[in-house]
């Protein structure tokens, strides 16, 4: 299967870089599968159900959520019915929405997404890594299995406890992607076991900025403690980052792990297809 997964698209630059670009990066790359993290596409706080169906029609297969997901009121009702958006499987019971997801691909296989949030220095949810046990423990990868690919989308600041996630599911999944930090890692690679790893796969926004944010307004809040102007997005063009991974419908496990990196202020990585 051979998978695309991009990193969180902050504000306009983001969205509008996205819709622009993914159709032709999908065929280019022949992607079987697509993952999107949206959760900062609305002025760098939450995600619309307008804008989530753009980008479902721009051809991501999966969006994932994070620590912004509530900050649009209005996707509460719309994650209850879009099965193809999900956020951080270890909210509490009854949190709206859900965090995994099976979706179908090309030749009749099936792919499972799972989002889970980390806890240090982010909020005190639920153990992401015993919620991920438990949806695992539900699915087996391969042909004779459930599905053919697992995909983790895990949300967080600490780079050890992405790590160590990683570390803790090698083998038993596909993708592990780390998002939320906004800046792509160079630690792209194939874990001993088979799973594909990023520590973090970078934002789809604008790199002239403070993780997306206009550098004025985010700056000012390092030199006064005190409140400043509001945040916003910055504008100029984006680059849309993550990684691309392909892997083994015999086993669910990768055989490759390969940043992307499009357009925009950085430089240009595009996997030969």
């Amino acid at each position: 299967m051979r998978i695309l997964f991009l990193g969180d698209v902050v504000g306009r630059a983001g969205r509008d870089a996205l819709t622009a670009r993914l159709p032709g990066l999908r065929a280019l790359l022949r992607a079987d599968l697509v993952v999107v993290n949206g959760e900062n596409a609305s002025h760098g706080f939450g995600l619309a159900p307008d804008m989530a169906r753009a980008f479902l029609a721009a051809g991501a297969d999966v969006l994932t959520l994070g620590n912004h997901a509530w900050d649009r009121k209005e996707i509460i009702p719309y994650i209850a019915e879009e099965r193809r958006l999900i956020r951080p499987m270890n909210y509490p019971p009854g949190t709206p929405g859900q965090g995994a997801t099976v979706v179908e691909v090309p030749g009749g296989r099936r792919a499972l997404v799972i989002q889970v949030m980390t806890r240090l220095f982010m909020e005190l949810l639920d153990d992401p890594f015993r919620a991920a046990q438990a949806e695992l423990a539900r699915h087996t990868m391969g042909p004779a299995g459930s599905v053919q690919a697992i995909i983790v989308d895990i949300h967080g600041e600490a780079t050890a406890e992405k790590q160590a996630f990683a570390h803790s599911f090698d083998g038993k999944v596909s993708l592990v992607a780390g998002t939320h930090t906004h800046v792509p890692t160079a630690d792209h690679q194939v874990l001993a076991d088979g799973t594909a790893f990023v520590t973090d796969a970078g934002m789809c926004g604008d790199y002239d900025s403070v993780i997306g944010m206009s550098k004025g307004g985010a700056s000012l809040r390092f030199w006064r403690k005190v409140p400043s102007e509001k945040l916003a997005p910055a504008e100029g063009e984006a680059t849309l980052c993550g990684v691309f991974v392909e892997t083994d419908d015999a086993t669910g496990l990768a055989t490759r792990c390969d940043p992307v990196r499009v357009g925009g202020r950085l430089s240009q990585i595009l996997p030969a297809a």
